[in-house]
């Protein structure tokens, strides 16, 4: 894995990657933990990329950092070295199973928190030339609403809301949902419901949150789909293998790849000129950390 990095760092020097196309920035989020958000993100990223679209998968979960450990693959490098000035953004990228780009968050982020005014122009900078190097990037934030989740759920082009059809998660899914939107920020949200016994309370779990939405703050939540209960997963998590890896035919992978597809069919169905791209996030992330 490392020789692969190396190449992949060596190639980026060498060479400008940049293309026309647009990096579009989405951010992973839940109102609670333990609803399998990191699990999503993560095969979701590898769902997308499966079906030829490059993926960066950033971990921006300040309190449980865990995408290398889902993937059994120790990150040499994570955004603390970034911070400090140690490694370029190139130099942090590691990569995962099937050639899956990301960024391992450790302890760097508490530290982001704090950035000085020209330490924040340097980050930004350096995920700036980000900007074409892949389709997507994908920032699994931590649950809840802290200050840091707010700012990558704001800066982000779209937030993808991950919950299950446990009551307290449905509670705080919405609660999350409520409080940005009270703060004035104007992002689209899409639902994706975890852990169903079937797609039929899948759906009245979401309709559930998407009528509250609609009648208190006046919003519609599209819904992604729907991911089966499925005991693959925790076996894939203590193999430390993605699910899409070690269970590429459980009922769970299934759904994810139907959300996967449903996702770029709603994505190719949008202007482009909708996006607002990699430089969009970062001028409203600059803004939202002054």
């Amino acid at each position: 894995m490392i020789d692969q990095a190396q190449a992949l760092r060596h190639l980026v020097h060498s060479k400008d990657l940049r293309s026309a196309k647009t990096t579009k920035v989405v951010t992973v989020t839940s109102g609670k933990g333990g609803v399998g958000k990191s699990n999503f993100s993560l095969n979701f990223g590898m769902a997308l990329q499966n079906r030829g679209y490059s993926v960066l998968l950033f971990d921006a979960d300040i309190s449980f950092a865990n995408i290398d450990v889902l993937m059994g693959t120790p990150a040499k490098y994570n955004l603390i070295h970034l911070l400090k000035g140690e490694k370029s953004i190139w130099e942090i990228i590691q990569i995962g199973p099937s050639g899956l780009q990301f960024i391992a968050g450790g302890s760097g982020f508490q530290d982001l928190v704090r950035l000085r005014e020209q330490e924040l122009e340097y980050f930004a900078e350096q995920i700036g030339k980000l900007h074409g190097h892949v389709d997507f990037i994908l920032f699994d934030t931590g649950a809840g609403l802290s200050k840091e989740t707010t700012r990558f759920i704001a800066a982000a082009e779209e937030t993808i809301v991950v919950t299950t059809p446990e009551p307290t998660s449905i509670t705080d899914a919405y609660a999350l949902i409520k409080m940005v939107n009270s703060m004035g920020y104007q992002v689209p949200f899409r639902l994706v419901v975890n852990r169903v016994v079937d797609d039929r309370e899948g759906a009245q779990t979401a309709d559930n949150i998407r009528q509250v939405a609609s009648k208190y703050i006046g919003i519609d939540i599209p819904v992604l789909g729907y991911i089966p209960d499925d005991a693959s997963v925790s076996k894939a998590v203590r193999r430390q293998t993605p699910l899409s890896v070690a269970f590429p035919n459980s009922e769970a992978m299934r759904g994810i790849d139907r959300i996967a597809s449903r996702f770029l069919m709603e994505e190719r169905s949008q202007s482009q000129s909708t996006s607002r791209g990699l430089s969009g996030f970062m001028q409203r992330m600059k803004k939202l950390w002054s």
